[in-house]
């Protein structure tokens, strides 16, 4: 089990479990950000939420989620995930499951941030 942490502009991620067929991940949204509105080619994901409120935007279509609640991101979907709350962290689970779980599998179609698009 390889796990690890990384921060991001938009808050953080830790990897719970990274396996040959699927990677497990615990993802934080800080107040107030979103992740870059992307797609996959290689992997699908699962969201499920923990705490927090979200806004997924699944193929330029907005879904309120909120505890206990999840998603399902197919593979190719453009989809991007934000914490619209001003105080409170986002914090959900994603599941990926396909053939490749790298970070290079990630076409950002726009990005808060300024990385590549």
């Amino acid at each position: 089990m390889n796990t690890y942490f990384e921060e991001r502009p938009w808050g953080n991620f830790t990897v719970l479990e990274d396996s040959a067929t699927f990677k497990v991940k615990k993802i934080e949204v800080n107040p107030n950000q979103r992740l870059s509105y992307q797609r996959h080619f290689k992997r699908s994901e699962h969201w499920y939420m923990v705490s927090g409120r979200a806004i997924v935007v699944l193929d330029n279509k907005e879904i309120p989620l909120e505890k206990n609640q999840y998603i399902d991101i197919p593979l190719k979907a453009a989809h991007r995930i934000l914490n619209p709350d001003s105080k409170e962290k986002l914090v959900f689970i994603e599941i990926q499951t396909g053939e490749y779980f790298g970070e290079d599998d990630i076409e950002r179609l726009s990005d808060d941030y300024g990385r590549n698009t």
